[in-house]
């Protein structure tokens, strides 16, 4: 019975010293937004000294009731200085201001922290003269618009960084360039990836030069390159033509994904736009986009595509319609709601997604229009 009476001591005082541990662990004293997402954002940038939140939604999505989830440290708590009637969280309303200012208050109950949530209602625009650049070391990146900063041109450089081919931004397949048909131009350069191209699975032995409107996810660039290229970006427009101006000369020599030549075959460039369904936010095309049996390439509406590229070291005008495709029409409704993207892409090799073109084929444009009803 001692030892009974041993172990029941023991058993209390390893109990007092859980429950007393449980007590003394003290309270998260982090008060901080560490992110942000919710529907139809397309971007947002959070600046942690000045506390401000920029989130940019398309032209059309009910800022009556813009969803925000927030990341915030270990049981902290958030709310609106100024709560809005039609506030019900996550879904805030923006309506009435653009900037509200929402606080964060730590675990404990001690500190705060006060940010700024600046909406923006952001439309694609029609016109691209590629004269913006922000030079980002190691490669070239283009802003859309002349907000610097608001909304970039993606292209396959990222990935090509991977295979340490460039020695400086000049050698990477997209580039900005002087000597446009106004100003700078963008010039697209197919590009060898030498041995690790090579020694891929699948092999990779080109890099087209490309540019799109849409984002490059990096973490897919090896194992599923077509995969890597999310195209689209909301339109709540109906376009009719895209026009602009290209020079192309192809490379002297295609070869194939193997690297093996294709002869008496003559690589060519790809400038197309197409307009499709996107139920939500997060659905976009890929480069997979003209393989036979693509299950996503059905929500495509309306396609504009160069026919036959020229060999021309001139400035040379293109005009291309927009005709409908997969038996669809237009919806209204949908169009207002922000459920169709708009994608542009341009290329120097055709079939550059499947790792065939010709090292050396270069494709410039500028001056791009997109005409809308």
């Amino acid at each position: 019975s001692d030892m009974k009476f041993k172990n029941m001591l023991i058993g209390t005082f390893v109990s007092y010293l859980t429950i007393s541990c449980i007590q003394d662990e003290a309270l998260n004293v982090e008060a901080a937004i560490d992110g942000c997402n919710g529907s139809n954002i397309q971007l947002i940038n959070i600046n942690d000294l000045s506390r401000e939140i920029d989130v940019f939604v398309f032209e059309g999505a009910d800022i009556t009731a813009q969803e925000l989830n927030f990341t915030l440290p270990d049981g902290a708590t958030i709310c609106p200085e100024k709560p809005q009637s039609n506030d019900n969280p996550p879904f805030y309303d923006f309506s009435t201001e653009k900037n509200r200012k929402f606080t964060v208050t730590s675990e404990d109950g001690n500190n705060k922290a006060t940010y700024t949530i600046n909406l923006y209602t952001i439309e694609l625009p029609l016109k691209y003269s590629f004269e913006n650049l922000k030079e980002i070391n190691p490669y070239h990146i283009l802003y859309l618009t002349d907000i610097s900063g608001l909304m970039q041109w993606a292209s396959g450089n990222q990935g090509y960084s991977l295979c340490g081919m460039a020695s400086n931004a000049m050698q990477y397949p997209t580039v900005q360039s002087d000597g446009g048909f106004s100003g700078k131009c963008v010039k697209l350069v197919t590009q060898s990836t030498g041995s690790f191209g090579m020694n891929t699975i699948p092999k990779m032995p080109i890099a087209a030069g490309n540019l799109f409107i849409g984002s490059f996810d990096i973490a897919s660039a090896i194992l599923a390159p077509r995969q890597a290229t999310k195209f689209g970006f909301p339109f709540t427009r109906k376009p009719i033509k895209m026009s602009g101006y290209y020079k192309y000369k192809p490379g002297t020599t295609l070869t194939d994904q193997n690297g093996n030549v294709i002869p008496d075959k003559t690589d060519t460039g790809d400038i197309y736009a197409v307009l499709y369904e996107a139920p939500n936010s997060d659905f976009s095309l890929d480069g997979d986009l003209f393989t036979a049996n693509n299950e996503k390439a059905k929500n495509i509406v309306l396609l504009a595509r160069i026919d036959k590229m020229k060999t021309t070291d001139q400035w040379t005008r293109f005009d291309l319609d927009f005709k409908l495709q997969n038996n669809k029409t237009i919806d209204e409704e949908k169009l207002k709601a922000g459920k169709y993207k708009l994608a542009i892409v341009f290329s120097s090799s055709i079939q550059g997604a499947y790792f065939e073109g010709a090292t050396g084929s270069e494709l410039c444009i500028d001056e791009v229009e997109i005409t809308c009803e």
